[in-house]
């Protein structure tokens, strides 16, 4: 990875641990869907002291994880959840993951159960530099929203701020805040985040 890409990965666990810590409170038991190296439950740890356990289905992150002092559990993200019994984690945090993931609506409405509330961050699949590239172009654009040709990028499932709120209000889901950035991952998006948001977090419940 170059330094640009390094920087962008830098600003964007940045705003997600603002946000997140922000809506954590000291002492939270927090469960981290996808938790890679364990950074920003470490973080999460350090500012918080919060009770915290990863998941992660790569094993050499989740060592790394381990090494950090952080509890974690190596494997599939869905067999994890039906571990814990119902609200038995005041937030569960899913950065980055859903997209990623073949059962990504059974994982998250699951997620609500285990969790009393949960923390979701995706890159906006309508950001309007990629509609206009594929617009004009017919082809996906290489940008801060999606820095590799999809020829060597993981499979993924695209979400937009749109549909995920869709979902939301398919499935009887409470959106309690959420906060947007744009394409340079620092700036908050105020305005029709649905278009000029690069990223964005939501907090959501289900009663």
């Amino acid at each position: 990875m170059d330094k640009k890409g390094s920087s962008k990965n830098r600003a964007r666990r940045k705003v997600e641990l603002d946000a997140v810590s922000s809506w954590v409170e000291d002492g939270a038991s927090v469960l981290d869907l996808g938790c890679g190296r364990g950074i920003l439950l470490g973080e999460l740890v350090r500012l918080r002291h919060i009770y915290a356990v990863g998941v992660d289905s790569d094993f050499k992150k989740i060592s790394l994880c381990l090494k950090r002092g952080i509890n974690s559990y190596h494997g599939d993200i869905l067999d994890a959840l039906s571990i814990f019994p119902e609200k038995s984690f005041d937030w569960i945090v899913c950065s980055r993951t859903l997209p990623e993931l073949e059962n990504a609506s059974e994982v998250l409405l699951r997620a609500l159960k285990v969790g009393k509330r949960v923390a979701v961050g995706f890159v906006n699949h309508a950001y309007w530099r990629n509609r206009l590239a594929t617009l004009l172009t017919g082809d996906r654009i290489v940008n801060e929203v999606f820095p590799s040709r999809w020829e060597s990028s993981r499979p993924i499932n695209p979400i937009s701020v749109k549909s995920f709120k869709k979902f939301c209000q398919k499935n009887d889901i409470r959106i309690i805040r959420s906060h947007f950035l744009r394409g340079d991952w620092e700036r908050s998006c105020k305005i029709i985040p649905s278009l000029f948001a690069g990223y964005a977090i939501f907090e959501i419940q289900k009663d």
